[in-house]
This record gives structure tokens, C-alpha cells and sequence, in this order.
């Protein structure tokens, strides 16, 4: 029975009628010659099933024709295919990777010899691919689950293929195994769109191929090499896939990826493959792997060998060169569309698809290392992950996904067309009606008005991350010191140019730079390295000039570039960056502190590229959340990863808090919050990851036999942590007490140990995450000398231990210390108990006389050990933190007063912080207020004076002039409130 033509085409444009109307009469004339054949031979004509399509089916052929001969030219040669599809439901609905796996291995079931695997895969990969136009033309699905299915063919015919040769010549070969006897796969890396899941209807396949380790095959008639046996079987899967067969194949395969290219070994084992990437692996190597996947073969090895090769992908630092290889990369593709006058190729031209891969590879590139989020494959997935982590505004990133979408979808009805890989608009009108329609255009006209316009926002885009930045206005001045730099210049015109530059010590500066600049570290560094140093020098010179004092500030800035001379990527990142060089200038100038933090940490630079973060200390929620989310990118076996996240997160925190403080001029009393902040987010961050350590391994400790402690621990702070006074550079006072059984043993562990040890390791874990010297230095120096008994004590103290130690056997001092201990981390239960006990020994009745006594007992042998020597004095310095006068007389003041009127006012048990006990004198009457007020503005200057102090490395010692009105008031007051007569 002939097929009808007479579809209704009403829904199609009449200029496309005659499109869909010849595809139908090549399907007519398969069908009539296969209706003939099958009559002539006696057997059923199931081919007549097509002319019992519903109207709807017919309307959509149609539709599916206008938009792919390769379409018409399958159903032709297949004419069996769309009543099967249709029956089978498969036009009709996704199909997850399984189900095409299923479908695969049907097509290729009752497989004997090469030829018919060869020849089973091309027609399933025909049959796919003709649902995946026919719901692709007709937009029931959207880019992204075409690109994920092609790629999902993609994966199930390798492994397919691949599974098949391995049984099929495993009887000549052998197999391959491990020294342990498991049986040892091929791994097949999925690069390039594959590995993002991303293909296109005719994409070509980007493989690399690696095994384990060195071998020999065993159980076959011939041994192997495992590099001959996975190299034959490597050839051979390469063949069922891209060999030619009735004019179309599975897939063409591209193996130029592989390490050292046509050039190379099509297998390399594990360890040549990392010897490769470490000795030779080039930056477009880095952006390649980016995408790359286990697709087949031996995926947990797979997974092993990509995990080892991603310090090679991710650098550890922000890794600026990045931009530089894209920005290469992309003049390359440029020069190649204007010799090949490509500027239709939606790919590589202007606007187009690479240049949205480019923009969101920069990132990964520079930050993936650190932001591991960013490690993800599919654009669509990473856009939102850089719009998250604030590197591009969301709307920006909208933008860039609408218009990815919008050009994979136009590379989609350019290549389904014909099943050509090509990405070039057609110039003949008939193709140009065809594909506007396919997108759901009117015409040609308003098609390439959207393309336009989606190019336009992705080249914005593109120009603001990856173009090079623009050239300094000031042409002549930026040339004269490159001149300089390049010690083109005489030594008098040298001291000449730099004092009218505005450096006081010309000839010391000169000689500084002449020593970095003919030193051997320069003198050695690599040519592109020495390039980026060379066009950094010049703008750091002209910048530090403005400086207020360009000497000193010059010299804070050469620590950093000394530093980072083997790691050029930072040279690059000031230079890429303006605004990062300038707020380098301005805080080295302010701070030798934060010079020695930046050389130390130069990781710590990314923190200059964002100056509305810089200024803007987060409070203690947002540090959490901050927290979390770095050590969420960090897997949790990994615990030098964890300690260097937990540094950086400690040294960018502080690292902002004392540009606030310099820059924006922040408030002390804030600047000290912001400084506890971040300690007590580190600490309780610290006793959690110390406690999942210790209960995976020994189980939980207990308080009574059926009651787990959880977690029955305090961290508590005493001293300027306790007191919320924190400074840049304070160590932390902790004791640590615990509420468990110390003779019950834990429970629900590998092993069990006793309450006291496990709590005893507990400490001794959390000291060690704090304390060790790391590459990226110390968390905290730790003081655990005020715990009971100090240093003779033990790490750990029971709560009711440390209750009993304070009542019967502690020192004044102890009593003293205690006004400022509050719970930092921990047991929320214990803590409340704590504050009992902490306010039941400080709320105690005391003689007054004796307790003035100890404490100016205590005051004068401090003063003694730690304050100014009379050569100090003589010269007219002020220790202001030990001198008669100074920080540590106002704290004893405040100390004495709780410890002396707390039981009659427990209002002074409220607070631990100095200015608010203070306050609290005040309003309760129990001290003039205007006495209380001239103690907080002396403390409150002095505190200022040692910020300033820390900041610019300078020390304790002030001139005592300065401060002498204060000194006077704290020593009458010390008079007044200790007075021994009274």
C-alpha cells in the first residue's frame, strides 16, 4: 500500500511544503521498493505499518523532515524504524541512561564476529539518533537533554564496544589484572563536550585512553605487555566506532588530546601519565582536563588517576596566568576566522560558543583550586557556582546561559540538517528558511536579529573577563619607568627621576631595586615568569610613588614580590588587576603587619580584588556560613587540606578586619568583636572536626552506662579571648573540662578508651589542629597555662574538678583570671553549668583587706618581670600595657571590683569584657561614674595605641608624654580603690 502523500502541511510555512513533501516521497520510494522485494520473496510487508500513522504523527513527520534529511535519509533506508519507535513509546518520552543502555544491548545481542559489531552499533547509533531529532525538532526537550543523551549514546556504545572486544579477544589475549589478582580495565577519559556531558548532534568524540600499571596478561594463547594489550584493544574499539559503513559510522574519534599528541602512545600507564602532566603539561592542557571524564572501562581507577592528575587542573593559589593562555588561545581562533573568513562560524566567531566556554574556564582555571565548587563540567552547572561565589553578577550569568542555550540550540538544527559537524550559517536561502523555522523564527531575517543580539552579550561579557586590561592613559610616564626598571638610565638620571618622583632616599631605593632586579632569583626566573615581572615593576613604582611614604611602603611591597618570583601567577594577578595593586599600595603603606601577612600568605592577594568585601568585616553568622562552605569543599579524610582551609579562613578574616581598621577606620571596640569572631567560628569549627576524628575511632564517651556524652566538652576562653579583646596577634587562653564518667569506656568504636584519656586526646587533638606550623603558618598560639594546677595540671579537668581546684586551692590571681572565662565552644548543657559555677566562685564574700592586698601583690611583681627597665624611662618610654598606669592596672581595677562587690551586685557577673563591667560599676552605683568613665577613655585610647602598635611592629613601648593625662587618672584611681588604709 503506496504512503499517503497528501499529509496535512497546514501548520508548516508553504514555502516548506515542497521540503516536506520530498522527504515523504523518498520514504514512498523505500517503502514501495521494500513492499516489492518482500512480495517477491513470500514475506510479510510490515512496512505498511507506516501508513497507519495517527494525523498528529503524520503532522509531526512532516515537521521532523523540514528540519533533517538525515532524518528522511534513515527512514528510507530503515523504513521499519518509526513504527518501532512509535510502538516502543520512545518518541515520547526521555530516556535515562539505563534505558538506553537496555536499548543498546538489545541491538546488540546475538553479536559473533567484528563486521556485526560494527555494523549493530551504527544502526542503533541511527536509531537514536533519529528520536533524538524527531523530539529535538519539535521542541520536546529542551538543549540540555539533547546534549545529555547524545552524550549518554556516547558513553553506553564505548562501553559497549569496549566490553564486547574484551570477552571476544580474551581467549587469544588473555586478560590484564592487578598484582592482587582483581581483574585490570582500559579507561576510557571522556574530554572536551563528552566529559561535560554537553555533545552536540554531531559531535566528533575526544578520547584519551590509560591503564593502571605495568603487566602482563595471563589466560590467553599469547601473553601481552599490558601496554601492548591495552593498546591493540585501544585500536580496535577506535575502530567499531568511527569505521565507515554505509556511508555513516557510531562516531568519529579524536585521540589529539592524549599526551603527547599524534605523536604519543595511543595507552599510557597511570604513572606516565602523571610524570607527563607534571614534567610537560602545557596550559591548554589544564583547560582541556578541565571537562575531562571517566566515560568506560575501569571507572574507579579512572576516578583515582583524575583525582591525582587535578593539582595539575586546579592550582592551589589563584592562578591568574590562566587568562593569559585563554587570551593566547583565543588570538589563535581569531587569526584562523579571518584567514578562513569564518565570521559565520557560530562557534568560533565573534560572540560565539567558545568564547562562553572561555569565560567560564577562566574562573575554573584561576579559582578551582580554592573554590572547589567550580570544579563541575556542564557550563550550565558552573555559571551559577560563579554568579554564587560573587565572581559575576547572577544577571550577567543569566545572560551568558540564555545565550549558550540559544547558540547550542542553533548548532543543533545546523547539524541535524545533514548529521554534519559544522557550525557555519548556511548562505543559501532554502537552508536559511529551514533552519528559522526549526528554531521558531518567522524568517531568516528575524533569526539572525536574535543572534545578533545574544553575540553582542556574550562578546560584553567576554571583553570584561578575558580581554586584556587597557592601556595606561599616560603613555609617556608608564614608558618612563619601564625605562627605569630596564636600568636604562644613567645612576645620576636614576636618583634624579625617582626624587621628582617623590622617594625621599633615592639612592638606597636604586640600590634596593638593582639588587632585586640583578639578583639571581631574577636572574634565573623563566623568560615568561621575568616578562611579567618586567611589566608589574613600572606600575608598581608609578603607584608607590603616590604613597605617603613610598621608601617604606616600596620595600613592605618588594617582601611580597620576592616572595611570589617562582609563583608568577601573583605578578600577573596585580597586573591584570589595578584595583588590587592599588589597595596592595595603600595597606603596605599603612601596615608592616599586613605586608608580612600578604608576603607570608600570598594567597591572600584574592582578597584585594574585592574591596567591598575588604572593608567589610563579615560578623559571626556570616563567618560560620563562611566556614562551612570552605571546609565543605575539602573532603573530610583530608586533614592538611582542612588545617590550610581553616588558615586561609583565619588570615583572610583578619586580613580584612585590619583593613577596616586602617582604611575605613573602624571602630576599636569593633575591630576587637570582629577579631573574636573569627576565633570563636575557628574554634568551634576545630572542636567538631577534633570530635568526629576521635568519635570514629573510639565511639562516644559516657556519663553513666546508658547515657552518651554529647558531647559533654567546654572549650572555654579566658583573657582577651574570654574578655572579647582580641588583637592581631593574641594567642588564645583555653581550658578545656569535660562532664563524662572518666572510668566508663566509650562506646561504638573500632576500640574503646576510658573517659578521661578519650577527652584527654580530645584536647590534645584540638591543640594540634590550632598550634602546628602548617605552609600557611599557625592557626593560634595556644596558652593552656590557666587551667587547675596550670602546667602540673591536667589537659582536661572534669567540671566538678575544676569547681573543687577553684574553690579550695586557687590563687587570687586564678579568681582574677576567672572574671573573664566564658564558654567559646561546646556541650550547651555544660556551658550553663559552667556560668553557675563561674559565678558561685566569683560571687563569694571576701575581706576586702586581704584581697587588696593580693592583688597589689600580684600588680607590683608583674611590673617587676614585665614592665619598662630604667633605661627605658630615662629615655621617655611608657610600657603601656605593664607600667604603673597602664592597660594591666585598669584590668586588675576591673578584676578587684567583681571579685570585692559581686556578691552584693551579680549584675557584675554578667559581662566578662572590661568596658562593660565597668559600665555596670557605674550604673549600680558601686563607683562614681565619672571615675568609670576616665578609666574606659584611658583604656580605650591605650587599646588603640597597641592596635597601632601590632599593626606596625613596633612593640609596647610609647612615648610616655602622650599619654601621661591617662596614666595620672589610673594611678589616682589605683590609690582610690586599693587604698590598704581604708
Amino acid at each position: 500500500m503506496p504512503l499517503d502523500l497528501e499529509l496535512p502541511l497546514t501548520h508548516l510555512p508553504e514555502t516548506l511544503h515542497s521540503t516536506a513533501l520530498s522527504g515523504l516521497a523518498r520514504i514512498e520510494a523505500a517503502l514501495s521498493t521494500a513492499d516489492m522485494v518482500a512480495e517477491a520473496t513470500g514475506r510479510p510487508i510490515p512496512s505498511t505499518r507506516l501508513n497507519a500513522l495517527s494525523i498528529d504523527d503524520r503532522r509531526d513527520l512532516a515537521q521532523v523532515l523540514v528540519a533533517s534529511d538525515y532524518v528522511a535519509d534513515v527512514l528510507a533506508r530503515m523504513p521499519d524504524l518509526l513504527p518501532d519507535l512509535l510502538e516502543a513509546g520512545r518518541l515520547e518520552q526521555t530516556l535515562s541512561t539505563d534505558e538506553i543502555r537496555q536499548w543498546c544491548q538489545q541491538a546488540l545481542s546475538d553479536i559473533d564476529s567484528e563486521e556485526q559489531l560494527h555494523k549493530a552499533l551504527r544502526q542503533f547509533r541511527r536509531a537514536f539518533m533519529v528520536r533524538l531529532i524527531w523530539r529535538d525538532a519539535l521542541h520536546r526537550q529542551s538543549v540540555w537533554q539533547t546534549s545529555r543523551e547524545i552524550s549518554d549514546l556516547a558513553d553506553v556504545t564505548v562501553e559497549a564496544a569496549l566490553s564486547w572486544l574484551e570477552q571476544a579477544n580474551a581467549a587469544a589475549w588473555g586478560q590484564a589484572f592487578y598484582a592482587d589478582g582483581e581483574p585490570m580495565r582500559l579507561v576510557v577519559l571522556g574530554m572536551g563536550k563528552l566529559g561535560a556531558r554537553e555533545l552536540n548532534l554531531s559531535s566528533d568524540i575526544d578520547l584519551i585512553f590509560a591503564f593502571a600499571a605495568h603487566g602482563e596478561t595471563q589466560g590467553g594463547r599469547r601473553s601481552f605487555e599490558h601496554q601492548e594489550y591495552f593498546s591493540r584493544l585501544g585500536r580496535k574499539l577506535i575502530a567499531a566506532l568511527s569505521h565507515v559503513g554505509g556511508d555513516d559510522f557510531v562516531f568519529r574519534v579524536d585521540m589529539r588530546l592524549r599526551p603527547y599528541g599524534e605523536s604519543g602512545a595511543l595507552v599510557l600507564s597511570f604513572p606516565a601519565m602523571a610524570e607527563y602532566y607534571q614534567d610537560q603539561g602545557r596550559e591548554w592542557e589544564r583547560y582541556a582536563m578541565i571537562k575531562a571524564r571517566v566515560m568506560a572501562g575501569d571507572r574507579s581507577a579512572g576516578e583515582r588517576l583524575l583525582a591525582e592528575l587535578a593539582p595539575f587542573v586546579y592550582r592551589k593559589y589563584l592562578d591568574f596566568s590562566a587568562i593569559e593562555s585563554l587570551r593566547a588561545m583565543k588570538a589563535l581562533i581569531n587569526r584562523e576566522v579571518r584567514r578562513k573568513g569564518l565570521d559565520d562560524n557560530i562557534k568560533l566567531g565573534r560572540g560565539g560558543i567558545r568564547e562562553v566556554e572561555f569565560i567560564t574556564q577562566v574562573f575554573q582555571l584561576i579559582r578551582g583550586g580554592r573554590d572547589t565548587e567550580l570544579q563541575t563540567r556542564a557550563i550550565a552547572e558552573v555559571l551559577p557556582v560563579i554568579a554564587g561565589l560573587g565572581l559575576m553578577p547572577a544577571s550577567a550569568c543569566d545572560e551568558l546561559k540564555h545565550a549558550y542555550s540559544f547558540l547550542r540550540q542553533l548548532e543543533h538544527a545546523l547539524q541535524g540538517l545533514a548529521d554534519k559537524q559544522t557550525q557555519t550559517l548556511p548562505d543559501d536561502e532554502a537552508s536559511q528558511a529551514r533552519i528559522a523555522y526549526r528554531c521558531g523564527f518567522a524568517d531568516w531575517s528575524e533569526l539572525m536579529s536574535a543572534l545578533d543580539k545574544q553575540r553582542v552579550i556574550v562578546r560584553r561579557h567576554f571583553d570584561a573577563v578575558i580581554a586584556a586590561p587597557d592601556e595606561e592613559s599616560d603613555v609617556e610616564s608608564s614608558g618612563d619607568w619601564h625605562h627605569f626598571w630596564q636600568d636604562d638610565l644613567s645612576q645620576a638620571e636614576a636618583e634624579q627621576w625617582l626624587s621628582e618622583a617623590g622617594y625621599p632616599d633615592a639612592p638606597t631605593v636604586l640600590r634596593r631595586l638593582k639588587a632585586l632586579r640583578d639578583g639571581r632569583p631574577v636572574q634565573s626566573m623563566q623568560r615568561v615568569g621575568r616578562e611579567r615581572l618586567d611589566t608589574l615593576m613600572p606600575l608598581v613604582l608609578e603607584a608607590v610613588a603616590q604613597a605617603p611614604q613610598p621608601d617604606v611602603t616600596l620595600e613592605r611591597i618588594l617582601w611580597l614580590i620576592e616572595a611570589v618570583l617562582r609563583r608568577t601567577a601573583y605578578l600577573l594577578l596585580l597586573t591584570e588587576n589595578p584595583g588590587a595593586l592599588q589597595q596592595l599600595v595603600r595597606m603596605c603603606a599603612a601596615s608592616e603587619w599586613l605586608a608580612e601577612q600578604l608576603a607570608r600568605m600570598p594567597i591572600l592577594l584574592d582578597e584585594l580584588l574585592t574591596p567591598e568585601t575588604l572593608y567589610t568585616p563579615a560578623d559571626r553568622d556570616r563567618l560560620a556560613d563562611e566556614l562551612r562552605q570552605h571546609l565543605g569543599r575539602v573532603p573530610e579524610d583530608d586533614v592538611e587540606a582542612q588545617m590550610e582551609a581553616l588558615r586561609y579562613f583565619r588570615h583572610a578574616n583578619a586580613l580584612r578586619v585590619a583593613a577596616s581598621d586602617i582604611v575605613a577606620q573602624r571602630h576599636l571596640m569593633k575591630v576587637s568583636d570582629f577579631l573574636t569572631y573569627i576565633a570563636e567560628v575557628v574554634l568551634d569549627a576545630v572542636f567538631h572536626m577534633a570530635w568526629q576524628h576521635l568519635v570514629s575511632r573510639y565511639g562516644q564517651p559516657m556519663h553513666a552506662p546508658d547515657e552518651p556524652c554529647d558531647p559533654g566538652f567546654l572549650i572555654v576562653g579566658y583573657g582577651k579571648l574570654g574578655g572579647i579583646e582580641l588583637g592581631y596577634g593574641s594567642d588564645l587562653d583555653l581550658v578545656f573540662l569535660h562532664d563524662a564518667n572518666p572510668q566508663l569506656e566509650t562506646q561504638g568504636g573500632q576500640r574503646s578508651l576510658d573517659g578521661a584519656t578519650f577527652y584527654t586526646r580530645l584536647g590534645q587533638r584540638i591543640i594540634h589542629l590550632l598550634s602546628t606550623v602548617t605552609p600557611s603558618g599557625q592557626l593560634y598560639d595556644v596558652d593552656m597555662r590557666l587551667r587547675p594546677s596550670g602546667t602540673s595540671g591536667l589537659l582536661v579537668s572534669t567540671l566538678k574538678a575544676f569547681h573543687d581546684y577553684q574553690e579550695q586551692e586557687a590563687w587570687t590571681w586564678e579568681h582574677q583570671a576567672l572574671v573573664r572565662a566564658r564558654v567559646i565552644a561546646g556541650d550547651p548543657a555544660l556551658a550553663q553549668r559552667f556560668e553557675a559555677v563561674r559565678a558561685e566562685i566569683l560571687g563569694q564574700p571576701r575581706a576586702l583587706a586581704p584581697l587588696r592586698e593580693e592583688v597589689i601583690k600580684m600588680r607590683q611583681k608583674m611590673r617587676d618581670h614585665l614592665g619598662s627597665t630604667a633605661a627605658d624611662q630615662a629615655a621617655g618610654s611608657f610600657h603601656i600595657k605593664q607600667d604603673a598606669g597602664g592597660i594591666v592596672d585598669i584590668e586588675f581595677l576591673v578584676q578587684y571590683a567583681v571579685l570585692a562587690w559581686s556578691h552584693q551586685e551579680p549584675a557584675l557577673l554578667t559581662y566578662t569584657d572590661n568596658m562593660r563591667i565597668l559600665d555596670t560599676l557605674a550604673e549600680t552605683s558601686l563607683r562614681p561614674e565619672h571615675e568609670v568613665r576616665a578609666l574606659q577613655a584611658a583604656y580605650l585610647d591605650y587599646r588603640r595605641a597597641t592596635h597601632e602598635a601590632a599593626l606596625s611592629k613596633r612593640g609596647n613601648l610609647v612615648e610616655a608624654s602622650a599619654y601621661d593625662a591617662h596614666r595620672q587618672t589610673v594611678m589616682a584611681l589605683w590609690q582610690a580603690w586599693l587604698d590598704t588604709s581604708a
